[in-house]
């Protein structure tokens, strides 16, 4: 396997997820009734920093309608953790205008390519117009000096 499971983070990741679903109003446990799913989750929120117990949780109360949601999820979690313990794997995040993203994403389907192998053509697009440029200047500049000698 690529990635190391660790018992210990991954239970607190769980554990996060698990409240995190039930804050926002869904139902995590498989209990019809509520008193026992309200007890559950008192029984959840309280486990917090015990893998063990979180563990024997998931398999006593959980929705088994959350069982491939979670696992996805620890997965992705998973991947995320150890792709950033190296820079050149670790995802960046940069902060771009909903019309910006748009036109960078139209331009990257029209090339065939991912949204950052559109940047980095784009970028050494802009390298090469600004050379020429440059060259172009300096040939002007030139030409001008060799007509008015």
């Amino acid at each position: 396997m690529k990635y190391q499971q660790l018992e210990n983070l991954e239970c607190g990741w769980k554990w996060k997820y698990l409240i995190k679903k039930w804050k926002e109003g869904e139902n995590i446990t498989r209990h019809i009734d509520t008193s026992e799913a309200d007890a559950a989750i008192k029984i959840l929120v309280e486990i917090e920093h015990e893998p063990t117990k979180v563990t024997e949780w998931i398999d006593n109360h959980m929705a088994f309608e959350l069982n491939n949601k979670l696992k996805q999820a620890i997965r992705a979690k998973r991947k995320r953790h150890f792709n950033a313990e190296q820079v050149h794997t670790k995802k960046k995040s940069i902060d771009l205008d909903y019309r910006v993203w748009e036109k960078l994403s139209q331009r990257a389907n029209e090339l065939g390519c991912t949204l950052s192998d559109a940047i980095e053509y784009l970028l050494s697009e802009a390298s090469r117009s600004e050379k020429a440029s440059r060259t172009v200047s300096s040939l002007k500049e030139d030409l001008s000096k060799l007509l008015s000698d």
